[in-house]
């Protein structure tokens, strides 16, 4: 992965996202909507291959898209009535898809086409991944407040804010390895804003998870589950790290 991030052109780098889109919205519908397989694999594709949509210079491409994507398959609800109890649950669910997956995953892409894109998509990575591995050992050796255990029972306070607290220290050696543009500000605020919404991420898809009764999103990655279960971090945090970048830094 590494080298690919360095090696891969922005065009490149798209096709990966579109395919983890691709097998992410497929996860996300055979979860929520296991008696549609036919609609949701369908979804799961229009969502991917709309990814490419943040190509475009022009803000309308995007929104049209986006447009496209909810008349279709809100009518797609309309002329293929199954049970018309289950029907605005589905299309919501249909639609729900498209917003979570290809649209905040779209950003990876944004992220890659800034000047310092390859360092920021590292970044994130080092915040995430640093945040989930301190949270890991400092929620399993102190942990012993429940930070939402109706979603996770295993997570505690103390956990988050180890995560936290490694998140910071990520992105403060990321600064002084490969982001030297980096201030000790940013460290601190993209750490902070990266970390917390990466453990929300986490949570969220946890509430998906156990809506729909199962305990991983997926099994394409063995002992670690779906590809979900390994974005649900970067979901959250690559559209934070994009708005970032852009406004702030």
């Amino acid at each position: 992965m590494i080298v690919f991030i360095l090696k891969a052109s922005v065009f490149q780098f798209s096709l990966l996202v579109s395919l983890l889109a691709l097998l992410g919205l497929d996860e996300f519908y055979r979860m929520a909507l296991p008696q549609r397989r036919g609609e949701g694999r369908a979804a799961a594709v229009a969502g991917a291959c709309a990814v490419f949509a943040v190509f475009s210079a022009s803000p309308v491409l995007p929104l049209f898209t986006l447009t496209a994507l909810v008349l279709a398959f809100t009518l797609v609800a309309l002329f293929r009535l199954k049970d018309i109890k289950q029907a605005a649950p589905d299309v919501a669910l249909v639609l729900m898809g498209f917003l979570y997956v290809p649209l905040l995953l779209a950003h990876l892409v944004l992220v890659r086409a800034l000047p310092n894109g390859v360092s920021w998509l590292f970044l994130i990575m080092v915040i995430v991944m640093a945040g989930d591995s301190a949270a890991y050992y400092v929620g399993s050796t102190l942990g012993k407040h429940r930070l939402y255990p109706a979603v996770s029972p295993k997570k505690s306070v103390e956990g988050a804010l180890g995560g936290l607290s490694g998140s910071v220290i990520g992105a403060v050696i990321a600064k002084f390895t490969f982001f030297p543009e980096l201030s000790i500000g940013d460290c601190f605020a993209a750490a902070l804003l990266l970390g917390v919404l990466g453990q929300l991420g986490d949570l969220f898809e946890s509430l998906i998870k156990r809506s729909c009764g199962v305990k991983d999103s997926g099994s394409i990655i063995p002992g670690h589950g779906g590809v979900l279960d390994r974005l649900d971090s970067i979901l959250f945090a690559a559209p934070a790290a994009y708005y970032y970048a852009f406004f702030l830094f």
